[in-house]
């Protein structure tokens, strides 16, 4: 009987390669556009088709099945109208709406989505979630990849270097790691830093269960100078991937609107994510659900930091603290359960962690020391302090005061991974 089902275990494998080969090339489309608009209008316009010499995704799980991100990319084969691809993703430009400046001036962001490179004639469409979790089509294009205008060409070639490679990337979580502000008299700091990234990493479940899940590439791409972007002090960095403190006005908010040069310098490996380590001992960082994160090197912070942001790029987790000043304004409709998968309005509970809530906690439940290692639903997440709520009373997408995730972030994580490497 053993032998029966690796037969059609291996058997069913090899039709699931097929099946991709058939459609696809072992290399990335990339498409990067211009994403214009204010707090209410958005407007998407082409920019430029792009060939990458590797994929790094799954040959399997092709469709996206987990409903997250502010938005969702879908490729359809032209000839039948089927749909060969899916994924959700976020974008600074969601965040940037959210604050005062969105209510006066307009702005353009750059942004790009990935898929495997199609061998046949394909329909690409953007689409965009509402205020009331909606998703609207905003963009179409036909991609002809034997006819089309499709850059060949690989901007910002750099070496990569193999942190820890585990596997086929098809089989794996593919992270691609990119140094911001390290000089070229600093790549050996940087192969330091990349290996404690790794080793840091691993600390935490349910990361420290499945390290054989998991690919770590670096680039090898030095910048002129040492440093990032500390724009109140009038400190301005040349540095690769132009990454700034204070975004939307936050301080400790470390990212870039350099979409292009990150996409660019990603190229040079397989990568599912993409994670940028910049060289500076000031606390900061930030993520992207499946666009990028950032974090720094040397803050005393600096291992929870990586983590916590991963959290956000990787599995989609929302932050659980709500008595924190940011720049946002309202960020979540608490009319309607939000995509996130850590936090909840409690209008549809049961899509979340209700099934890890023991019989008889209440729900919503109480911050007190009874129930201070018990799942449960406790008020206060995403910024708001009322109407949304966590499963536990602390996580590390809450404070770092602990070094665990709770239940709910841990079951997210591992949903993610399954999702990449099965």
């Amino acid at each position: 009987m053993k032998h029966f089902l690796f037969f059609v275990l291996c058997f069913a494998t090899l039709s699931v390669q097929a099946q991709f080969n058939r459609y696809f090339e072992n290399k990335t489309l990339r498409l990067d556009y211009y994403h214009s608009g204010n707090d209410t209008n958005e407007v998407y316009t082409l920019d430029e088709l792009i060939k990458e010499p590797y994929w790094g995704g799954s040959h399997v799980n092709l469709v996206d099945t987990m409903n997250y991100g502010d938005y969702y990319v879908k490729m359809f084969n032209v000839k039948n109208d089927s749909l060969l691809y899916s994924r959700g993703y976020s974008t600074l430009f969601r965040e940037w709406q959210t604050t005062p400046e969105a209510k006066k001036e307009n702005r353009t962001f750059s942004e790009t989505v990935v898929m495997p490179f199609p061998k046949e004639k394909v329909r690409i469409e953007l689409y965009s979630r509402d205020w009331n979790g909606v998703f609207h089509k905003k963009f179409s294009c036909e991609v002809d990849t034997g006819r089309s205008l499709i850059r060949h060409d690989h901007r910002l070639v750099y070496p990569s270097f193999d942190v820890q490679v585990k596997g086929d990337p098809a089989q794996k979580v593919d992270v691609v790691i990119l140094p911001e502000g390290y000089s070229s008299a600093q790549m050996g700091e940087f192969i330091n830093d990349c290996q404690q990234f790794v080793k840091d990493f691993f600390t935490v479940a349910p990361y420290s269960n499945n390290q054989d899940q998991f690919n770590f590439r670096a680039i090898l791409a030095p910048s002129e100078q040492s440093g990032a972007d500390i724009p109140p002090d009038g400190i301005w960095k040349n540095t690769i991937l132009n990454a700034s403190y204070y975004t939307f006005d936050s301080e400790r908010y470390l990212m870039t609107t350099d979409n292009k040069s990150v996409r660019d310098l990603a190229a040079n490996a397989p990568y599912d994510q993409i994670y940028i380590l910049v060289n500076s001992p000031k606390y900061g960082g930030g993520a992207i659900y499946n666009d990028y994160c950032v974090a720094v090197n040397s803050n005393k912070q600096s291992a929870k930091i990586l983590i916590h942001e991963f959290g956000h790029g990787f599995a989609g987790l929302a932050d659980e603290y709500y008595n924190d000043t940011t720049t946002y304004g309202a960020f979540y409709n608490l009319k309607i359960e939000p995509w996130e998968p850590n936090v909840t309005t409690l209008k549809d509970f049961g899509r979340k962690w209700k099934h890890l809530v023991k019989k008889g906690t209440p729900i919503p439940t109480p911050a007190v020391k009874e129930y201070l290692h018990t799942v449960g639903a406790f008020e206060g997440a995403g910024y708001e302090p009322k109407g949304m709520y966590r499963s536990s009373q602390d996580c590390l997408m809450k404070t770092f005061d602990g070094n665990t995730f709770c239940p709910a972030c841990q079951e997210a994580i591992q949903k993610m991974i399954d999702f990449y490497t099965k």
